[in-house]
């Protein structure tokens, strides 16, 4: 099947996903960072979701419930948010899981695991987060703690997505959920087929919570698939379609990050049918 899935395949599935976001509007709790609220927000409504950054636990239960999709982010960490996290997480919704920095502290990573075992339908994070996650998760090493944040520089990853690939295969074996790693290639698993997502430019890391973004439009993706028989496939064109308005944003005149971001959102409300379907650079990972 996989093998089957051609790029004109992949390109139509993308705009089948983007123009599914775009009639129905998707509400998209994001129990999201201090930092990537506003870009995150942002990227949804450009997108056609709605965006919602709910936090209290006092709303939670109520609130969530009604959402399409959850998005947690783990950012800006903090004992008061975990609880709502957890109770978002756990609202029945599907879900995505963003582990900021999973290996900084012993905190944040039992917070990470925590969230993990409530069954995420994708992880999403760079390739020292995802390293460091599988790393603990796995108990591949008795000094896993040590070594996962031996070459932490905060969000920002010390490694390519290729380096975590064979642990994001591990990973999604063990937990159930789709991991995808972040980079210049995007790598997409779910524990036996891998596809590589090509789109996006160098300057888009330059931007603070680009990430934090794509991982709500991966929820967003995911709320308005019926039970979805391939979460892989929805991650992997809701990446695309992000790092492809990231192209077109360098090409409307970007001069730089501040530039890019505004382009970026532009772009990303413009996409479209001829642009998603010739432009998407998904492939099957050999």
């Amino acid at each position: 099947m996989d093998e089957e899935r051609t790029a004109a395949w992949w390109g139509r599935r993308a705009w089948e996903l983007l123009s599914a976001v775009r009639a129905r509007a998707p509400l998209v709790h994001c129990v999201t960072n201090l930092v990537s609220m506003d870009v995150a927000a942002n990227a949804l409504l450009a997108a056609g979701a709605s965006p919602a950054m709910v936090h209290s636990l006092r709303e939670v239960p109520e609130f969530t419930p009604r959402c399409d999709a959850v998005c947690v982010n783990v950012g800006t960490l903090s004992e008061g948010w975990l609880p709502s996290m957890r109770a978002a997480a756990s609202a029945g919704r599907p879900w995505v899981l963003d582990p900021v920095a999973a290996g900084a502290s012993e905190f944040r990573m039992e917070a990470c695991l925590s969230l993990l075992a409530l069954r995420p339908a994708v992880v999403r994070g760079n390739a020292s987060e995802i390293l460091a996650l599988a790393s603990r998760s796995l108990a591949a090493a008795a000094s896993s703690s040590s070594s996962s944040s031996s070459t932490f520089k905060g969000a920002d990853s010390t490694h390519d997505s290729g380096d975590a690939l064979q642990d994001a295969k591990a990973l999604a074996r063990s937990t159930g959920a789709v991991i995808a790693v972040s980079g210049a290639v995007d790598y997409v698993t779910d524990g036996e087929r891998v596809v590589g997502v090509s789109n996006g430019v160098a300057m888009m890391q330059k931007i603070t919570a680009t990430g934090c973004a794509a991982t709500a439009l991966i929820a967003a993706f995911l709320a308005v698939v019926e039970e979805p028989s391939d979460v892989m496939a929805v991650a992997a064109c809701a990446l695309a379609v992000f790092g492809l308005a990231g192209e077109i944003g360098m090409e409307s005149g970007a001069k730089g990050p501040a530039s890019l971001r505004m382009h970026l959102i532009d772009a990303l409300y413009c996409l479209d049918e001829q642009t998603v379907t010739s432009r998407v650079k998904i492939s099957l990972h050999s």
